[in-house]
């Protein structure tokens, strides 16, 4: 703490990002200040701290700094490094799903109607998001009944005559030049102003067109056409009568129930309410102003995000602060203007407790499966470590062994991080000093591999487990434990035993028995499970190539037959086990063929 006080003492004055670490070297946050000396000294005053914040600071064994020009510069640093460390105090937003846009790439001579999920930046206009509530699809189909644009593939091949689409209205058929580029031209105008809420000339179009059909004795088109007026006519209700004048915004709102926050934001588009996005804010220690601003810091420098004219906030703003660093920010950010304001009344203050409204529903509906994946995973990870007499289990390794007596040995590392799988940090293994099947040496070898790149500096095996699981009773234990203290490391380790769940330690004889449904015994059956899925997978792969490679020895099997013969099989053990009469009967076999292949399995000479 004294040293900690020291490099306090000596911090500028000066805007910048500071970056706090735990005693293993790992980040743990990133803020950023105006005055870097002064925000940082109040983490370690002697107060009342809310407990998240206290536990932070209690595992702060040193923290840099970086300097920068502005405010502004200091946002665009601190959301950088949060991107990079993936900090576990700081927000991090997780959305259930990445809503769609309309895409219209306006560099195409014929621009066609594309749904998208990804908005890059690529000279397209992007139209959305479109959230629960507004289906895109029944948005495009409006669009081919009104205006007849194309809604084909991106790349418009020459036809030598039109689809079915042109022939019931639903397209206009540039690829055979039924309409020019100045006529197109005017349509693709019309349907952007329309995704923009700007023309409302749909209605018109579709009615005649279903008037049309009906006059024709077309009774089907017209009913689609009809189909698709009532379908405008539920997507006109989404469009709030006192919306008037406001074009797009993001109205924000802040709950909080004790245990967790809640952002919502309120999107309007083109005069349309398109939805509110929720997401959850698991440091309640912030206020709400913090909150909404660090959420925003994040959420527009998402790809599928567009930043709106204007951002509503619940908190005040000072008249100073209308140019301040996160407005200038965001507008660097996206290349547009924006402004931040605070409504106290009228529409947008309207918009704004529809969100306010949303965010106290979500916390109350979600609170309850919130708590449960709390406790599954970053809760079951604590509670084993207390259980354990560990300082942490944030990070857990998990190893498995997997063979078929003794030929292609393999084996998995996974890894966990707050209870939860990090996909990214899986690593797998090829045994190659162990002859035949023992599980105990070639546990043995993984282990020792493993740590040893950790102390030769590969960045792939630098980050060092809190605790390491073997998939296995004490002797499997005993030999991954002696393998790391092989190579200078002493590393908490556990095996887990398959028949009874037991926990056996690498100290104790005696094993660790938990209740079946105990959250802190499902975490280690699940990292256990996925180790075992994973080495398997990966066992299985290596399988099938060798005895792929084995068939094409098979003289008369050719590549087709091949695949017919696995694909009903499944395995090269299958397809020796067969007889000559299911090998003949496999699609694209007959009785030569199949004389080949149980002759070149059993030592036979074919026919």
């Amino acid at each position: 703490m004294e040293l900690l006080e020291e490099k306090i003492n000596g911090l500028p004055l000066d805007p910048g990002v500071y970056i706090m670490r735990d005693k293993s070297g790992d980040v743990i946050y990133v803020g950023k200040a105006v005055v870097l000396k002064n925000r940082v000294r109040q983490y370690f005053k002697r107060e009342q701290k809310h407990p998240k914040v206290r536990a932070m600071v209690e595992n702060v064994a040193d923290f840099d700094y970086i300097i920068t020009l502005s405010e502004k510069d200091a946002l665009s640093l601190e959301n950088n490094l949060i991107k990079k460390y993936k900090p576990k105090y700081n927000i991090l937003l997780k959305d259930d799903k990445t809503s769609p846009f309309i895409k219209i790439d306006m560099r195409e001579e014929y621009p066609t109607v594309e749904v998208t999920r990804r908005v890059r930046k690529d000279g397209a206009r992007y139209f959305g998001p479109f959230l629960s509530g507004v289906n895109v699809w029944d948005i495009v189909a409006v669009i081919r009944s009104a205006y007849g644009m194309r809604t084909c593939p991106k790349k418009l091949k020459k036809n030598t005559r039109e689809c079915l689409n042109y022939h019931i209205g639903l397209c206009t058929a540039p690829c055979t030049k039924r309409i020019g580029k100045a006529d197109y031209d005017k349509v693709v105008h019309s349907v952007t102003e329309f995704l923009a809420g700007r023309d409302d000339t749909a209605q018109g179009l579709i009615e005649q067109k279903m008037q049309r059909a009906a006059e024709n004795e077309q009774f089907e088109q017209a009913i689609y056409y009809r189909d698709k007026l009532l379908m405008l006519a539920k997507m006109k209700e989404r469009t709030l009568a006192d919306l008037t004048g406001i074009l797009s915004l993001d109205a924000y709102a802040y709950a909080t129930n004790g245990e967790y926050g809640c952002v919502s934001v309120c999107i309007v588009r083109g005069g349309k309410m398109m939805g509110v996005k929720n997401f959850v804010i698991p440091d309640v220690s912030l206020s709400e102003r913090e909150a909404v601003e660090e959420f925003m810091r994040q959420y527009y420098v998402g790809s599928n995000v567009d930043l709106p004219p204007q951002i509503c906030v619940p908190f005040e703003r000072e008249a100073g602060e209308k140019n301040d660093a996160l407005t200038e920010y965001l507008t660097s950010l996206k290349g547009g203007s924006t402004e931040i304001v605070t409504p106290k009344i009228g529409r947008k203050k309207k918009l704004m407790d529809t969100a306010k409204s949303n965010a106290e529903d979500y916390l109350l509906k979600s609170s309850e499966k919130t708590k449960r994946e709390y406790d599954m995973t970053v809760g079951a990870a604590k509670k084993l470590a207390e259980i354990l007499g560990l300082k942490s289990a944030r990070r857990m390794e998990c190893y498995d062994i997997s063979n078929i007596s003794g030929v292609d040995k393999v084996a998995s590392m996974v890894v966990f991080i707050d209870g939860s799988a990090a996909n990214a940090e899986y690593r797998r293994f090829r045994i190659k000093t162990v002859e035949g099947a023992n599980d105990f040496m070639s546990m043995n070898e993984v282990i020792r591999r493993r740590f040893a790149r950790a102390a030769n500096g590969d960045g792939k095996f630098g980050q060092l487990p809190d605790l390491v699981v073997i998939d296995g009773g004490k002797g499997q234990l005993s030999a991954a434990y002696s393998a790391a203290n092989s190579e200078g490391f002493d590393i908490p380790m556990v095996g887990l035993a398959k028949r009874e769940e037991e926990i056996f330690t690498v100290f104790d004889e005696q094993p660790i028995v938990l209740d079946k449904s105990s959250y802190p015994l499902r975490l280690l059956q699940r990292i256990r499970d996925e180790a075992h899925r994973f080495a398997i997978t990966y066992h299985r792969n290596l399988r099938s190539k060798r005895y792929k490679s084995k068939l094409e020895d098979i003289p008369n099997i050719g590549d087709v037959r091949r695949a017919a013969l696995l694909k009903t099989f499944g395995s090269a053990e299958n397809i020796k086990a067969a007889s000559r009469e299911e090998l003949a009967s496999v699609n694209g076999m007959d009785a030569r063929s199949a004389a080949s292949v149980y002759a070149f399995f059993h030592g036979e000479e074919a026919d």
